[in-house]
């Protein structure tokens, strides 16, 4: 650490985080151990009320006022996440610990939620049991992003147990549905979230990220006409049955002529973040296994980046692109062009950007920096709820521990060495950016 550039009071704080690893270790377990797997729309809450209350209880120990509440659902054709996602049992949280009051404000995000585990069968150890082994907490979420959210929170419990009161108020924002559609931090920023800047604890490896792509969701069907596949079929204008397996090429070269195009097109190029892509990820076609299918469908992840947001605020004309060159595609068969692809929307989640000057970037690289961990301004080519709140008028940046080599994979890990350094660089950055 580099000590000799923390104040006396910097410097106890620290010390205080660091004689108590094992408490930090505890509090993340706890959070690991609530089953929060990101689900689908339908499907019931898990543990996410258990977790929130958890969280509020700790927050309303150091003196924060706490709001946590079931949104309404989605609203149906809102051009942004799932139509009627609802929420129940499943709250946000937004806690504020209020400061003197002539101070910046300070957001301190995490999302609860994390990816499903997978086979079970790949793990080392149980993936909702907090298990630590040669330096690394092990669990599902321990490092997306779990293990960073329960930092910031122990971070504020450090100031409140040393009597260190900030000038400004610390914002404590705990939402869902990060890894699904972004719509917890929509409900959040509907709800009135108010700061002047905000730090989200992704697993940066202590990089800042300032950036990220945005991300548009859909699924293109094909239809095709039903018919025995052992029977010799007429033309089809004659009745004959239709496969809309075989016209699925007529998408997927629409979809590779558009990434091969983008890679190179300049409104698509950006220093800190690959360019943006078209790939496909869910193919679904058929019914039965001597019946012509006549319905194939192809679900499509298309990345765009700040640039490409329109001025509803929205990557709509990313991904009108896409279902145009499909179209133009489809065109020239007979059959698809008579009966083109139908579109179904899922989500958007809109990308944004903070000038890598900005004094909160320029706070967490310095933060990181004065607990011995080095970082740089960097990127993100997937997307994360920073982008959502730095458009709603709070600029903010992701920094955070661990990496995300260990995101999203059996064995997910965070080294607990990187919990410890995290929990001192965000006491750091609270007492710096508020006043302390």
């Amino acid at each position: 650490m580099g000590a000799t550039r923390l104040s006396g009071t910097e410097r106890r704080i620290c010390e205080r985080i660091r004689g108590d690893v094992d408490a930090l270790i505890a509090l993340v377990a706890e959070l690991v151990s609530s089953d929060t797997t990101s689900r689908e729309p339908g499907e019931p809450a898990r543990e996410e009320e258990r977790l929130q209350r958890f969280l509020a209880g700790r927050l309303r120990a150091v003196g924060a006022d706490v709001d946590l509440w079931e949104p309404e659902p989605t609203a149906p054709g809102n051009g942004f996440v799932p139509d009627n996602l609802d929420f129940k049992g499943r709250p946000q949280l937004v806690a504020r610990i209020p400061g003197l009051g002539d101070g910046p404000s300070l957001l301190l995000n995490g999302h609860i939620d994390a990816v499903p585990s997978g086979d079970e069968s790949e793990w080392t150890s149980p993936p909702l049991r907090a298990t630590v082994r040669d330096g690394r907490l092990f669990g599902r979420g321990a490092c997306d992003m779990k293990g960073g959210l329960a930092c910031l929170l122990f971070a504020a419990e450090a100031l409140h147990h040393e009597s260190v009161r900030l000038r400004g108020d610390l914002v404590y924002c705990a939402n869902t549905d990060e890894e699904s559609s972004g719509a917890g931090g929509r409900a959040v920023v509907a709800r009135g979230l108010s700061a002047d800047a905000g730090i989200c604890a992704e697993p940066t490896a202590f990089d800042v990220w300032t950036v990220c792509r945005g991300t548009w969701l859909a699924t293109a069907r094909l239809s095709g006409r039903r018919g025995h596949a052992e029977v010799t079929m007429p033309h089809w204008r004659e009745g004959g049955a239709v496969n809309a397996i075989e016209r699925l090429p007529l998408v997927l070269d629409a979809v590779r002529r558009l990434r091969e195009d983008w890679r190179t097109r300049p409104d698509h190029q950006h220093p800190l973040v690959s360019p943006g892509d078209v790939v496909p990820t869910v193919v679904r076609g058929g019914e039965w296994m001597v019946m012509y299918p006549a319905d194939c469908s192809l679900t499509v992840d298309v990345t765009y980046l700040p640039g490409h947001v329109d001025a509803r605020g929205s990557g709509a004309g990313v991904g009108r692109e896409v279902m145009d060159a499909v179209a133009a595609a489809c065109s020239v068969d007979p059959w698809t062009r008579e009966h083109p692809p139908t579109w179904e929307f899922l989500c958007d989640t809109v990308p944004a950007e903070v000038p890598s000057t900005h004094a909160i970037a320029q706070l967490a690289l310095a933060v990181g920096a004065d607990v011995g961990r080095e970082g740089r301004i960097g990127g993100l080519d997937s997307w994360h709820d920073a982008a959502t709140y730095s458009l709603a008028g709070i600029p903010t940046v992701s920094f955070g521990p661990g990496g995300l080599m260990s995101a999203h994979r059996a064995d997910e890990y965070v080294p607990v060495a990187d919990l410890v350094d995290y929990s001192c660089a965000a006491a750091l950055a609270m007492m710096r950016f508020c006043g302390a």
